[in-house]
């Protein structure tokens, strides 16, 4: 009875322990992408690109360089499964007197070294 009970008590600890054991959450990341770029944050962009968009690390840290008051409105991204995270939201940005929306949409991701990874726009 006394070994069940540890073999219980251990299953139980490395299920709590393992519990994502896809290295959190692939919506968070793709959350903490987008507002990565929206305020610029180079360091933040380039821990969370994935290997195959590292090319394109300049262009997604300076996407929003030219404008002002850039802003993410009514954020919020579920995990769809199979690589993909889909968002709903707007991020806002001021061109010139011109105010800008471009609407959150899909997105992928890749367990890269255990992250989860932004890789793009997908359908």
């Amino acid at each position: 009875m006394k070994k069940l009970f540890w073999i219980v008590l251990f299953t139980a600890v490395l299920a709590a322990c393992g519990g994502n054991s896809g290295g959190g959450d692939p919506a968070a990341a793709v959350e903490s992408y987008l507002q990565a770029k929206v305020t610029s944050d180079e360091t933040t962009i380039r821990s969370l690109l994935c290997a195959e968009m590292e090319q394109f690390a300049e262009r997604e840290i300076h996407t929003f360089d030219s404008v002002e008051d850039v802003t993410i409105e009514g954020m919020a991204c579920t995990d769809a499964g199979g690589g993909r995270v889909t968002c709903t939201g707007v991020i806002k940005a001021l061109y010139g007197a011109e105010q800008t929306e471009f609407q959150l949409t899909n997105y992928r991701v890749v367990q890269e070294d255990g992250e989860w990874k932004w890789c793009g726009e997908t359908q």
